[in-house]
Formats: structure tokens, C-alpha cells, sequence
């Protein structure tokens, strides 16, 4: 029997457009490709995160807290989703960030403060460093009267799952509406809850596609575990059995890490800006979109679909430093003439990180 789960907080619109990307599938030579558009969801450029958050809240509403307490990096979409869904249902927000606080702030994290998001930074680079100090805010925040709504990471809990749960029912209706009876879907995946929620909601649905994550974050073992447990969860609020084994399936995207470019994500980013007009973030939707054609392949699809889970500012803000790097480039020579010292500024005096802190 389903558990009893409060009703969605509406955030986002949907259900979000399911497109055919031909010339795209051309260009990767895979078959018949479909597009599921979360990034075009409208709320607070959270693309996918906005099903989670939309559970979240309603649960955090339900058990009558006054804040949402959460953390990840300080480029991630989904805090700054956080902040933003928590002042527009009068909660307060606090985040936990990993590493110091950056010279120049990314506009996740800007936009995040302007929703009135107070943030902690742990003064370490370690992403785990967010857990402990998620304990430590939380109970210093009981301590002075507040009644947190404390989330993992990326919203890595069952009840956020739901929110793609019913994102399968929304999908199969499409589908159905187009004539796709079976398909691949493949969808980057971080924390788990995403994947996690489109297993538990296809086995509530029996629907005739297979979901792949393409695991950016963790090794695939660790992921796939992650994964399962979280689609075991989310099935049993939806009153269903767990997954088996085979219908977690998860691949490593990763590349050289966690929120480091890859030259293969690169090159799927052009390829989906210049074939589909799909904008892509560098290491969580690129990265995914790198791996489809090896994917459809090895699964044998008909059908893909690649659901675009958003990252639009992260993605800005990546084409932002490539085009600095690019004008720091061309003056190289001038920089680097015989007894000239690098100009303030110039790529010798201040080089661009690679790592998207997400």
C-alpha cells in the first residue's frame, strides 16, 4: 500500500516538452533521438532539481518547518533552486557550501543571496565536508528556535525522488502520444534522486523504457548502490517493489572528475548548441549527452530520449571563461614579450581553474 505523501508544492510547469532532435541524432549517428526539455521547466533555472524541490517543500510545509537546510557547491543549481523555493513559501534558507568563499561568486550562488539564503562555507574542498557540517548548523540552528528541514545534498532523499516518479507517468503519456512504445532514456545523474525516482515511477507504471544514468559525480559502483537505494525508498512511498538489480543501470561519465570538463563534453556541448539549440552545461548534462551514442549501442535501442536536466547557468557561465580564456590567449604574445612582466589580469598572473564547483 503507498504511503501517504503531502501534495506537490507547484513550482515548475509542466509537463516540460518532449521534442524530436533529427538533425542532433544525425550528428551523433544514433537512432530516432527525443529530447525531454526540464531545462525549459521555468522556475529559477533549476531545471530537474524543481521535481525534487517540489516535494521537498510540501514536506517540509507538512512537518510545519521554518527553514530548508541543505549544501552542496557553490555553483550548484540546486541550492540556489533551494533559496529561491524557500522564500516564495515564507521559509527561511540556510546553506552549506564546500570550500572558502570564491573571489568572484558564480550567479548560482548570487542568486541564491538574493533570494536571502544565509551560506556557510566549510573551508574545505571536499564535497563530503558539507555532511558534518550539515549536522553541526543543524543543531545550532534548534539551539536558537529554528525547525530545519535538513536535505542531503542534491536533495538525495526518497520523498525528492517522487518528483520524478511522476515525471514517468508524464513521459509514458507523451510517449504514447507519439507512438514510441519502448525507448532508452538516459539522464545525467549526481545524487541519485532523478534516476532514482524515473525507476521506482516505471515499475509503478510497468513502462516499456529503460532508464540509464550517466553517473558524473560518483564511480559507478558507488552510484548504482546509491541509486538503488533510493528507487527501493521512493518505490516503497509509491507502494511498489524495489528494483531488481538490472533496472539500475548506470555508466560512467565522469571523464577526469566531478566537475571537470571533459574534451568529449566539450564537443558534445557544440554539437547540441549548433544541431538543436540546446544549451548544455559542461559536466553534468554534456557529459551525459557524450556518453548516448555508446549507450545506444550497447542497449540496442529503437528510441533514445536524453533528458535535459538543465545547469543553463552553469552553462553561461563555462561560455563566460572560455571566452576569457580565449581573449587571454590572444594576447599571449604581447604578454610574453622579452622583458615585458605579465599585465594584471593576463593568463600568467591569473589563471582560469577548471573545476566547476558544483
Amino acid at each position: 500500500m503507498a504511503v501517504s505523501t503531502p501534495p506537490r508544492w507547484v513550482l515548475g510547469m509542466v509537463p516540460t516538452p518532449l521534442v524530436r532532435a533529427e538533425r542532433l541524432e544525425r550528428a551523433l549517428g544514433c537512432p530516432p533521438l527525443y529530447v525531454k526539455r526540464d531545462d525549459l521547466i521555468g522556475f529559477a533555472l533549476a531545471g530537474n532539481k524543481t521535481r525534487l524541490l517540489e516535494h521537498l517543500l510540501a514536506d517540509a510545509l507538512a512537518q510545519r518547518c521554518t527553514l530548508l537546510l541543505t549544501g552542496g557547491g557553490g555553483a550548484s543549481s540546486y541550492c540556489a533552486g533551494t533559496a529561491v523555493a524557500a522564500a516564495g513559501a515564507g521559509l527561511g534558507c540556510t546553506l552549506v557550501i564546500y570550500g572558502d568563499e570564491p573571489h568572484r561568486p558564480h550567479p548560482n550562488l548570487a542568486l541564491a543571496r538574493a533570494a536571502g539564503a544565509r551560506v556557510r562555507f566549510t573551508g574545505s574542498p571536499a564535497r563530503e565536508s558539507v555532511d558534518v557540517a550539515l549536522l553541526e548548523v543543524e543543531a545550532e540552528l534548534r539551539r536558537s528556535g529554528e525547525r530545519p528541514y535538513v536535505v542531503p545534498r542534491g536533495g538525495a532523499t526518497a520523498v525528492a525522488a517522487l518528483g520524478f516518479a511522476h515525471a514517468a507517468a508524464e513521459l509514458d503519456e507523451q510517449l504514447a502520444t507519439l507512438g514510441v512504445e519502448s525507448a532508452t532514456v538516459l539522464l545525467a545523474t549526481g545524487s541519485g534522486a532523478s534516476q532514482a525516482g524515473l525507476v521506482a515511477g516505471s515499475l509503478l507504471a510497468a513502462s516499456r523504457w529503460h532508464v540509464v544514468g550517466a553517473s558524473v559525480s560518483r564511480p559507478p559502483e558507488e552510484a548504482t548502490a546509491q541509486v538503488s537505494r533510493l528507487a527501493t525508498e521512493c518505490a516503497a512511498l509509491l507502494g511498489v517493489a524495489g528494483p531488481s538489480p538490472a533496472q539500475v543501470d548506470v555508466r560512467d561519465a565522469r571523464g577526469a572528475g566531478y566537475g571537470i570538463p571533459s574534451p568529449e563534453a566539450e564537443r558534445a556541448a557544440v554539437i547540441a548548441l549548433r544541431e538543436a539549440g540546446l544549451v548544455l552545461d559542461p559536466v553534468f548534462t554534456a557529459k551525459a549527452l557524450a556518453v548516448l551514442p555508446d549507450v545506444a549501442r550497447e542497449c540496442g535501442a529503437e528510441t533514445m530520449v536524453f533528458w535535459h536536466t538543465g545547469g543553463i547557468p552553469v552553462a553561461l557561465a563555462h561560455l563566460v571563461q572560455v571566452e576569457e580564456r580565449r581573449g587571454r590567449g590572444r594576447r599571449t604574445a604581447e604578454d610574453t614579450a622579452p622583458g615585458r612582466p605579465p599585465r594584471k589580469g593576463s593568463s600568467q598572473s591569473r589563471p582560469l581553474p577548471d573545476e566547476v564547483q558544483v
